[in-house]
């Protein structure tokens, strides 16, 4: 085998080993420290927006699938749906339960999408990650500062899964106010009074409405 040949490939692989090694380190840093995860989704979250502006403009729904594809994965979308059921969650056929978690999910897309559509360079600041090796249920706090704007206080609140070990996002609060309470109290009576189906419906026709991102177009 030519002496040359031999060399290259053996730093190649070699190089590509270290590239492995620093995904895997990274990877087991992420599941071991939330926080760690949490900063790398929403930090690339707010570059897509701000590089795919453009596509955003012409195409709101464009907006949409990068939430879909950068947060979704790592919130708990069925955990949260339940929590907003509450204790009506027993009252709800079973059969309605896979259209009202599968809504709900479309339901946070657009709720997140409709507030991140005014992003517009604004700083996101984590607090120091802590230790969470004994922990199931934490709370990552984090500040939203911009310029000539007072900073806005956000709390996230993650659990870790029971069957996958994966820690994922299930609530956000900004300024004391939980999105899950917030939600629970928006559907409350509609769901006491006309039933799950009338939630659903509600959802859907929000899920169907188009985002307007006009008015914070450059």
């Amino acid at each position: 085998m030519n002496v040359k040949f031999f060399i290259r490939r053996s730093m190649l692989k070699a190089a590509l080993t270290i590239f492995v090694m620093v995904l895997a380190h990274v990877s087991y840093a992420e599941q071991t420290n939330p926080q760690v995860l949490l900063e790398k989704v929403t930090k690339t979250t707010f570059a897509r927006i701000e590089l795919e502006q453009q596509d955003i403009q012409s195409n709101p729904d464009h907006l949409r699938g990068i939430i879909e594809q950068e947060l979704m994965p790592h919130i708990d979308h069925q955990f949260a749906a339940f929590k907003v059921l509450g204790k009506q969650f027993r009252a709800v056929p079973k059969e309605q339960i896979p259209e009202f978690v599968g809504e709900f999910k479309q339901y946070l897309i657009s709720n997140f999408a409709t507030a991140l559509s005014s992003y517009g360079g604004q700083e996101l600041i984590f607090e120091p990650a802590k230790n969470v090796d004994k922990l199931k249920n934490i709370t990552v706090k984090a500040i939203i500062r911009e310029a000539g704007h007072p900073d806005i206080h956000i709390n996230f609140k993650l659990r870790k899964s029971k069957k996958t070990q994966e820690w994922k996002t299930y609530d956000m609060v900004a300024e004391g106010i939980s999105l899950l309470s917030s939600k629970r109290s928006e559907f409350a009576s509609v769901l006491r009074q006309q039933g799950i189906q009338a939630v659903i419906d509600i959802m859907k026709n929000k899920n169907n409405q188009p985002l307007d991102v006009a008015a914070n177009a450059n």
